[in-house]
């Protein structure tokens, strides 16, 4: 089996996470999984939903959005449809449920952070680069508000990373970029934490159901793959 990109099956594609991205936000990203590129950015606010006041709890929420060019055709502004679509509304919370098991929601006091996700560029994976990337916003949020003495401890549990694996002509494979989510026979996204704990996994056969030994081969390899990504995940954030 060949893959499109020539990549063996378990390998990721090239990924980058190029950290203070923008200037303004308490942690900002640039996450690149291949031609998949995210802005993530953290933003802090002494505001928590309406459920958590009085409460002595915090809150990590996600916005997610795909720019109109990021595709091969423009898109509409789902601003301007007046509505978002399931899909945005699905994968942001997604994304959402993901960082809320990265952080000790008691110690972060009554205070909320949103993880602002845009997809500048679509090649497929566009939700796994999200977390990955807004997880490394996260911290870094995390850190000024321990600068700014808004927090006393860290609240950081884990790192938290997501990656897609399928089974593309028969065969399961790592990281699918467009080609290979567009024509696989199974697509599966995995969301792990850094301790090995499992947070989501989405899995559809879009065509043949998935064996349980085909169910095994994936989730070895997106383990393995998250395994990397929390490695890079920790690498830039030491820097």
């Amino acid at each position: 089996m060949q893959r499109p990109s020539g990549r063996a099956p378990a390998q990721l594609r090239p990924i980058k996470i190029i950290r203070n991205y923008t200037r303004h936000a308490e942690g900002s990203v640039l996450v690149e999984f291949g031609d998949t590129k995210v802005l993530c950015n953290a933003s802090v606010s002494s505001e928590v939903p309406r459920f958590l006041r009085g409460q002595g709890s915090g809150w990590i929420t996600a916005e997610y959005g795909m720019l109109p060019r990021s595709t091969d055709s423009r898109m509409p502004r789902e601003a301007a449809k007046g509505k978002q679509s399931g899909r945005t509304v699905e994968i942001q919370r997604l994304i959402g449920r993901s960082l809320r098991a990265a952080v000790d929601l008691e110690k972060l006091g009554e205070n909320q952070i949103t993880l602002d996700c845009d997809v500048i560029q679509a090649d497929g994976g566009t939700r796994t680069a999200a977390i990955t990337g807004a997880c490394v916003a996260l911290v870094d949020a995390l850190r000024h508000m321990q600068r700014e003495k808004i927090l006393i401890e860290d609240p950081l549990l884990n790192l938290v990373a997501a990656v897609s694996v399928g089974i593309y002509d028969g065969e399961a494979v790592l990281d699918l970029d467009y080609p290979e989510d567009s024509a696989a026979d199974t697509d599966m996204n995995l969301v792990m934490a850094a301790d090995g704990g499992m947070i989501e996994v989405q899995g559809t056969a879009e065509g043949v159901p998935f064996t349980e030994k085909q169910f095994a081969q994936m989730l070895g390899l997106g383990k393995a793959g998250i395994d990397e990504l929390i490695a890079l995940q920790q690498k830039v954030l030491d820097e």
